[in-house]
Order: structure tokens, then sequence, then C-alpha cells
């Protein structure tokens, strides 16, 4: 697939410079040089400015918010001529938090800090990401899943004693026994199963009513990519899937998936619905899809812009797969 990276949070060919992981004096020279900027993240949401038109809040090094930091900043790379950080500030409290709010579905929801403007606001990623540059897009998911990562890996697992940041914020060390660990990426496919000139939809029971998108499941040890798409469909839709291919991929910060699109031929046609997976599971052709994805569909609401489903089901009907 051509255009691949084109998926939200993909393909904007950022200049990571792992090699300066390990160089903490050179680390905190690109902390203090001129050009630094650091993107604030509180409880997941980074900072974004603007109306309309959102973009990353970015701050400079010694700005108050920054310094409400209690671990290291986390080295995300180089942006153009300067260095770019990212800091988690989850430990201060916003006045009038809307705890009912941040855990809807889809958070609306947004937290000022009163040392920022009026415009700069802590926003769900989720809401903003296809307003934001390709290479935006990828720091804010970047710095979310590492930020995420460190927030739930605080024990060593070998031995249980609490971990340090290490490496800029690429690695923690258990200071008891020696372990490294290193962030990780969950391995999730998600499949365009079609049959003809039909695709196959399905929705979570936890998700809003009328919501509907493509198949998925996490890859299992010891699986291959093909393995777990033939596995999950079988086993949440009951549909038997032949051909399988690799489409494009996107990494997905909530928490920390790498999102695994292939295209996958079904060869049969009745669906048995796993009702623990599946609230329901239907076929939709090409024309009642283009219905779904302009809004105008009565019944179904399609897959939210910036996913890769829907990036994958607009390709579909755009015949844009090879």
């Amino acid at each position: 697939m051509r255009i691949a990276e084109n998926v939200t949070f993909g393909g904007s060919g950022l200049e990571r410079e792992g090699e300066l992981r390990a160089q903490p004096e050179r680390i905190t020279e690109l902390w203090r040089a001129p050009g630094c900027r650091v993107l604030p993240l509180w409880r997941g949401k980074p900072l974004v400015a603007g109306k309309g038109r959102e973009r990353l809040g970015w701050l400079r090094a010694d700005h108050a918010v920054v310094g409400l930091a209690r671990e290291p900043a986390i080295f995300l790379g180089r942006d153009g001529e300067g260095s770019v950080f990212a800091v988690d500030i989850s430990f201060w409290t916003p006045p009038d938090l809307d705890a009912a709010a941040l855990a809807a579905f889809f958070d609306p929801s947004e937290q000022h800090h009163p040392d920022l403007p009026a415009d700069h606001r802590f926003t769900d990623l989720r809401r903003v990401m296809t307003q934001l540059t390709p290479r935006d897009a990828e720091l804010a998911a970047t710095a979310r899943a590492l930020i995420g990562w460190h927030r739930s890996h605080r024990y060593c697992s070998r031995c249980g004693a609490m971990s340090e940041m290490a490496e800029a914020g690429w690695r923690r060390s258990c200071p008891e026994c020696g372990a490294h660990h290193f962030p990780r990426s969950d391995p999730v496919v998600i499949m365009l199963v079609v049959r003809g000139n039909r695709l196959l939809l399905g929705r979570s029971p936890a998700w809003p009513e009328g919501m509907y998108s493509l198949l998925a499941g996490f890859v299992e040890p010891g699986e291959t990519i093909e393995a777990a798409v033939r596995r999950e469909v079988a086993e949440e839709a009951g549909i038997r899937v032949g051909t399988v291919r690799y489409l494009a991929s996107q990494p997905w910060p909530f928490p920390a998936s790498l999102m695994i699109g292939c295209l996958a031929q079904a060869e049969s046609d009745e669906i048995t619905r796993d009702p623990h997976e599946l609230d329901d599971a239907l076929w939709m052709t090409r024309e009642e899809l283009v219905a779904v994805l302009s809004g105008r569909h009565a019944e179904v609401k399609g897959a939210r812009e910036g996913a890769i489903a829907h990036f994958l089901i607009r390709n579909w009907l755009a015949d844009r797969l090879d």
C-alpha cells in the first residue's frame, strides 16, 4: 500500500537520535540549549494551543509548568534545529476536576493551568489528532505512549523493587537486581474482512450507540500476523478467512498498541457472533459505507477519523489498497 504511512501518527520521519539516550551529559546540553522545546502531558493529555486549528503547546524548559514534573524529562529526538522533550505533570490537580468526564469513552473535558495562556489546555489526543501536523502527531503519540509506560511500570517485574528512569526515558533500571526494562508496543491486528462488494463490521459492547468499526484483536505469543487475523475473525464473528495481506500500520498510544492493518478475504458469509466480544456484527456494501463515512446512514456511525480503521475503509472504498 503506497500511501500506508499517511496514516495518523505515522510517516513524519522524526529524527529520534537514539544514540544520544545513553549520553546524559549530551542530553543535559540539549535540555539547556536555546532551541529546546518541552511538551507537558497531564494524565495522557498533551498540551495544545489555539482554537479551530490546534497545535501542540510547546514550552521552554524553564517554564513553571514544566517544573511540575516529578520525574526526568523524556527525550523525544530532534525536530529541525532544536531538541524536543516531554514531561508528565499528572500530579497537578486542576480546579473543578470532572471525574465523570475523565472516565467517559470520549473525554470531552479540557484542563487549563493558570500559568499558561488562555488558549492553552490539556485535551484528549484523540480529539485533535487529525488537526496536528504529521510531525506533531508523531511526537504527541510517542510522548503519550512512553509516559503511560513509565506510569504503569514503576516496579521491577523481576524482583518487585521500585525501578528508576534511565536513558533519557527509554529504559527503566532496577537498583536492586540490576534488571533493565524497555518500552513495549502490543501488536494488534485490525482487518478489512471483505467478500465481494461487502465489508464486515462489528461493534464492541462498550462503544457508544451506533458506532461500528473493523474487527481487531491482540496477536498472541507464538502466532503470526496472518494466523491472528484468521483466529480473531473466526472467534468474534464465526467467519472463515483465507488469504491475508498486510496493508499498513499505526502506532496507537491508547495505551501502547501497534495496529497492523490487513486485508482478509472471507470464505464464508454467515455470522456467528461471540456476545462477549461483539454487541453486533454485519456486512455492509460499498454503497452503504459511503453513506456511513459521510454521516448520512440512519443507524450506523463509522470509525473515528484518524484511526487506522477509518483510513483503511476510506482507501478500500477509493480502491487505493495497491
